[in-house]
């Protein structure tokens, strides 16, 4: 159906016709965004937890860098799909990634004067551009049909391998870069990222239109249409009453605690077995391949034999993945091979878990579900690298990967309950 501007606030006039230049053009936008922008995260994560151990002068304290980004990443979650809901894709995504611009620089500063607060400060900010990394994936689904959603999301997903596998290979040379100058070694890649987060904002602003989720918004059914219906309220309604959705939250909430929590410690491990920054560079590099270069097999996977298989696979990828990093010791190479596998868990988990939850509630609730989503991953992302700094320090490294594990259990159990009750169609 058509509908004009003047029956719901911030939508826009189109037909159906219109809808697939609509969507080569958002999708094609969107992939832009996602290299360049996918660019700027791991070439600073990278040495994060190194920087944070050096400012802080405590191991114990090394995952709070990046358990910081994380909180931020889930603390702007809701004010993110908020706005969204209210003025589409665009406003959210650009302000994002100003933030993070804005967290990069405070980075910099903080390892410059040597105050940990304020790296964690800057740190929490920075994690907004992981926030618009993470919303471009919706972006992608808000025009899909539900049969190819979850191959729209994986396409956007894949779009960030370019910049996130270079990313931490840059790190030192982006590290040199800065010799002789006031800024740390380890905080140079900071003040890159910040002119990165900046050029992908001004590319989402000038060219990300019509915006996506307005135009779907716009050929919604009427009821569809009414502001209380995009509520947060609504949101929250929407996924009690849809068992898949709880399940898709769960999946994407646990393969993603899982992931960060094993990650942000493998760079510090790695350097206690005598690794170098390009070593750990190369390891980090193809942890990020697993992540993003094999998405569009999940997606078509995951459209083909369906979401809960896909799940399955998730889960088994990353208990292997935790057997192999946890148990590596001096050899880098079976290191890397785990951490690759922790990579492919975490893309096969995202990739079906959006889909799921994208298609279990209904179109005027999906951002604030979406919201919903990032905030629960997050947050449980942060809590889970913030106790692996202590873990490690307490219990070793092998451990870490233990309880990573086991995090899995209970996405098993709820999947398996969840198979068994029918579906319910887009």
């Amino acid at each position: 159906m058509t509908t004009s501007a003047a029956e719901t606030p911030h939508t826009v006039p189109v037909s159906p016709e219109d809808l697939p230049g609509i969507q080569r053009r958002t999708r094609a936008v969107l992939m832009a965004s996602q290299v360049i922008g996918g660019l700027g995260v791991p070439i600073s994560i990278a040495l994060a937890p190194v920087m944070a151990t050096e400012v802080s002068g405590s191991e114990a304290l090394s995952g709070l860098a990046s358990s910081a980004s994380v909180a931020g990443t889930a603390l702007l979650s809701l004010p993110l799909a908020a706005l969204m809901t209210r003025r589409g894709r665009r406003p959210g995504l650009v302000l994002a990634y100003l933030i993070g611009a804005l967290g990069s620089a405070v980075v910099v500063l903080a390892a410059a004067i040597e105050n940990f607060p304020l790296l964690l400060l800057g740190m929490a900010a920075f994690g907004a551009a992981s926030s618009a990394n993470l919303q471009a994936r919706f972006a992608a689904a808000d025009l899909a049909t539900p049969d190819h959603r979850a191959r729209a999301i994986s396409t956007v997903v894949w779009a960030t391998t370019l910049g996130a596998v270079l990313g931490p290979n840059l790190s030192a040379p982006a590290s040199r870069s800065f010799a002789g100058t006031s800024i740390p070694e380890t905080a140079g890649p900071f003040l890159w990222a910040a002119v990165i987060f900046l050029v992908t904002a001004a590319l989402i602003s000038v060219l990300l239109r019509p915006d996506p989720l307005l135009t779907a918004r716009a050929l919604a059914e009427p009821a569809e249409q009414a502001a209380e219906a995009r509520s947060l309220r609504a949101g929250l309604a929407a996924v009690k009453a849809s068992p898949r959705a709880r399940l898709a939250l769960v999946t994407v909430t646990v393969t993603h605690t899982a992931m960060v929590s094993i990650m942000v410690m493998t760079p510090l491990d790695r350097t206690h077995h005598g690794a170098s920054l390009d070593l750990i560079g190369l390891v980090i590099s193809g942890h990020i391949a697993g992540m993003f270069a094999f998405s569009p097999v999940w997606g078509w996977l995951a459209d083909r034999i369906g979401r809960l298989s896909v799940i399955g696979l998730a889960g088994g990828l990353l208990c292997i993945a935790a057997l192999l990093a946890g148990t590596a010791g001096d050899s880098h190479a079976q290191s890397a091979a785990g951490l690759f596998l922790l990579g492919l868990g975490w893309s096969a988990g995202l990739v079906s878990g959006s889909a799921l939850l994208t298609d279990s509630v209904p179109q005027a609730a999906r951002a604030a579900v979406q919201g919903l989503s990032d905030l629960s991953m997050n947050t449980a992302a942060g809590l889970g690298g913030a106790a692996a700094g202590l873990v490690v320090a307490q219990a070793g490294y092998g451990w870490l990967n233990v309880l990573g594990a086991a995090l899995l259990v209970p996405l098993a159990v709820l999947a398996l309950f969840t198979a068994r009750r029918p579906a319910v169609k887009d």
